[in-house]
């Protein structure tokens, strides 16, 4: 009698578990929740890219400030920047000056 109930118990007890265990994976695995589990992940490769960005930043100033010591770059600068250029005028003399920064190319190619 007492090996009867022992194993009655048993098997009560593993089929238990084995029906929360599957209730659980069936859960893990909806629509939901891997929609959910997708955007944590993605959350998560987001803040890893910004940190890795940041650190790039800041490694990436250090360098510039290294290599502006060892090239003397960091002292103030003399002198006055250069004046504005401007594109010549059209024949005619009318056609007002246009900044060359400003001049819009056309690309005739229309292979592009």
């Amino acid at each position: 009698m007492f090996r009867r109930t022992f194993w009655f118990t048993a098997g009560a007890t593993a089929g238990v578990w084995a029906t929360t265990k599957v209730n659980r994976k069936i859960k893990q695995l909806s629509p939901e929740s891997l929609a959910v589990q997708a955007a944590n992940k993605a959350v998560e490769a987001g803040h890893r890219l910004k940190d890795f960005a940041l650190d790039v930043r800041a490694n990436m100033a250090d360098r510039e400030a290294e290599l502006g010591d060892a090239l003397g770059l960091t002292g103030p600068v003399a002198g006055e920047l250069p004046e504005r250029r401007f594109a010549l005028l059209d024949q005619d003399g009318r056609t007002p000056p246009k900044h060359i920064e400003n001049t819009h190319y056309t690309n005739r190619n229309e292979d592009h």
